[in-house]
């Protein structure tokens, strides 16, 4: 009898121990659900680091932005009847984007210039390298004449029809080793501006039925980025896109320079890309 007695007060006793544990474990879950602890990651585990956010525009923090322009008649705005062409624009895009002057310094442009006579004319002046040393923003065109040469050459047939790439290409291997010595140059007079080389487009594409230019100036724009590619604060700016698909809609009547909407056009991509 004695025996059975504490048998059954064992058998309560661990029943209600395991009420007791069920019961606290039931309050210690509730407690943890609506009142959850922060978790403290280990001490040699490093805090999640935000995203890097892109650096402000160099050109965005000046007070003012002095642009130096050189090159050929793209860059002197032949075809633009307003006479602002593309450097002109820039100038007001960037004005109204940033809300601070933006001036002109000088822009030693001439119509026809080839590789070489750029050359030859940052030899002739050296005003070109004191001004280039003071800008904050310097845009260039040179190629074109290079390569199409306002046309001679490069149309064949009867009555200059059809197009043929063989001058166009036999040209291309000497004006890219002065265009190498041009960018390398303007580097070098001012290693802190912001260089805009702007690429070439296909104004003869509507001509150029099986579009054998088209990869004469893709290898020249491709050549011009590696180069390009080499000082940090050097850009390509694409133009072929912006004429392949309207291109009398954005040429002037010389079937070769930009008209003020094509200039506009590339006024627009620079304010972008330098944004």
């Amino acid at each position: 009898m004695l025996s059975t007695r504490f048998l059954w007060r064992t058998v309560g006793s661990a029943a209600l121990l395991s009420t007791l544990l069920c019961g606290f474990g039931f309050v210690y879950g509730v407690n943890q659900i609506m009142f959850p602890k922060a978790v403290t990651p280990p001490a040699d585990t490093a805090p999640p680091t935000e995203a890097a956010k892109p650096k402000e525009s160099s050109l965005a923090a000046k007070d003012k932005i002095q642009i130096v322009a050189l090159g050929d008649s793209l860059t002197a705005g032949t075809g633009d009847l307003s006479g602002r062409g593309y450097v002109g624009q820039v100038k007001e895009k960037l004005e109204k984007q940033w809300g601070k002057p933006v001036f002109i310094f000088n822009n030693f442009a001439i119509p026809g210039f080839k590789t070489s006579d750029v050359l030859a004319d940052m030899d002739a002046k050296k005003d070109i390298g004191t001004a280039l040393a003071q800008a904050d923003l310097i845009l260039l065109t040179i190629g074109g004449n290079d390569i199409f040469a306002g046309g001679q050459g490069v149309f064949s047939g009867e009555a200059g029809e059809g197009f043929n790439t063989t001058e166009a290409e036999q040209r291309v291997p000497a004006a890219m080793k002065r265009l190498e010595q041009i960018l390398d140059r303007v580097a070098k007079q001012n290693p802190n501006a912001v260089i805009c080389y702007v690429g070439l487009y296909h104004p003869f594409l509507d001509l150029d039925t099986k579009k054998e230019g088209s990869l004469v100036v893709q290898k020249w724009n491709a050549a011009a980025f590696e180069i390009a590619n080499r000082y940090p604060n050097m850009v390509i700016v694409p133009t072929y896109d912006l004429f392949e698909l309207n291109l009398n809609k954005y040429l002037y009547t010389d079937h070769f320079h930009p008209n003020q909407d094509g200039y506009e056009r590339i006024a627009e991509r620079i304010a972008q890309i330098v944004k």
